[in-house]
């Protein structure tokens, strides 16, 4: 390992391409200079964004504020939260957001606002692991995502992610403790922490050309870290053995993905007919938004695939299973829903978006990028905004 040499005058201090340390929280959290207030900046200014949209839908359309905020899953979550498991298609969640929401309740805090609230520290808290592994950019990039409405309601994307990216954070750390207990968390809010148990035992075995991941790679070494994910395990098998106690069958939680949102097993092919045929606007009269936000499940299904590629070429092993068990999970269901908001989970996509934007040393390219990025940022906005509305004025945003 080699060493840099001490600057021998204040001169070449000020002038070091080394940023300065943060400081207090900053510092704790491994923040440098001032990246902590950029990412507040970023962090305020989304939320600030998707608070105005959601002010526009109540003075407009004339909506109750909290009907706004309680659309669609966020209705099932408080239905559990008051009934538990009483009903078919509430099988079809897991318990996290339903459990902090009960949670708030004794706090005398109404569901649709402690979802809200959950919504805002969980999305602060990926952010906050997205910078850890990538700096600013990424984590700015997620918070503007096109379907970051998602991570402002009460729904499960924010507090998920926020477990399952610093639980990746953790384990490329070699921290096996308080990864295992983070991807715990995340296995309580949905099946995704079943992915993420396969990504970390894939990072685990086969890595991910990671050159900060310097950690023994001999077989019992391996073998000691894949026993931490026994915690995570026994989540989801907890919370599949309370199903069978409630229902009976150990394939609750799958039966009522198929009864409720049509989500039996299908051939890649005719899932892909399927979702084309659901993206004509002659499949949903009267709906518009509806065959667009299909068409759009179609376009994240592609992303997700180039992104996989990318990530194959470029050995990062674990990062491209992440992003394709997804996609297998999708692309074999009746038709593509709901893979519009898991982008949202798909944080190597997030961190190589940024890696292909970044400002650039060389003066030629630096304002292309620069440029690309702003455009690319207010480009995402807008379409973050027009997402919260059709959200808010319940509509079908999946």
């Amino acid at each position: 390992m080699t060493t840099r040499s001490a600057p021998s005058s204040a001169t070449e201090t000020d002038e070091s391409d080394e940023p300065r340390p943060s400081s207090g929280l900053g510092r704790r959290l491994g923040f440098r200079g001032d990246d902590l207030n950029l990412l507040g900046l970023a962090w305020a200014t989304s939320r600030v964004w998707l608070l105005f949209v959601l002010l526009a839908v109540v003075v407009l359309r004339q909506r109750d504020l909290w009907q706004a905020v309680s659309t669609w899953d966020v209705q099932h979550f408080m239905a559990i939260a008051r009934n538990g498991y009483a009903t078919a298609e509430s099988r079809a969640f897991f318990p996290g957001v339903p459990g902090l929401m009960e949670f708030g309740d004794l706090l005398g805090i109404r569901p649709e606002l402690t979802g809200v609230l959950v919504g805002a520290i969980g999305s602060a808290l990926a952010a906050a692991a997205l910078y850890r592994m990538g700096g600013v950019l990424p984590a700015a990039l997620w918070l503007v995502a096109p379907t970051t409405v998602f991570t402002f309601v009460g729904y499960t994307e924010a507090p998920f992610c926020a477990a399952a990216f610093w639980a990746w954070e953790r384990w490329r750390k070699g921290h096996w403790l308080s990864a295992a207990l983070l991807a715990t968390v995340a296995c309580t809010f949905r099946v995704s922490g079943l992915f993420l148990v396969g990504a970390l035992v894939v990072l685990t075995l086969l890595g991910d050309n990671d050159p900060e991941q310097q950690l023994d790679r001999t077989p019992e070494a391996r073998a000691r870290r894949l026993v931490w994910l026994a915690l995570p395990s026994a989540a989801l098998i907890a919370h599949a053995w309370h199903l069978k106690l409630v229902t009976g069958s150990w394939s609750a939680w799958y039966q009522a993905q198929v009864s409720g949102w049509n989500r039996g097993l299908t051939s890649p092919l005719d899932a892909l007919a399927n979702t084309w045929k659901a993206a004509q606007p002659e499949s949903w009269p009267g709906r518009p938004e509806v065959p667009v936000v299909f068409f759009l499940e179609i376009v994240s299904m592609l992303v997700g695939i180039v992104a996989s590629l990318v990530l194959l070429k470029r050995r990062r092993w674990a990062s491209a299973s992440w992003i394709g068990v997804h996609l297998v999970a999708f692309g074999t269901s009746y038709w593509y829903m709901s893979i519009n908001r898991a982008v949202l989970l798909w944080f190597p996509l997030f961190l190589l978006a940024a890696r292909f934007v970044q400002p650039d040393r060389d003066e030629r390219l630096q304002w292309g990028r620069q440029l690309a990025i702003g455009v690319w940022m207010g480009v995402s906005a807008l379409v973050a905004g027009a997402w919260a509305w059709i959200l808010f004025t319940n509509g079908w945003a999946s």
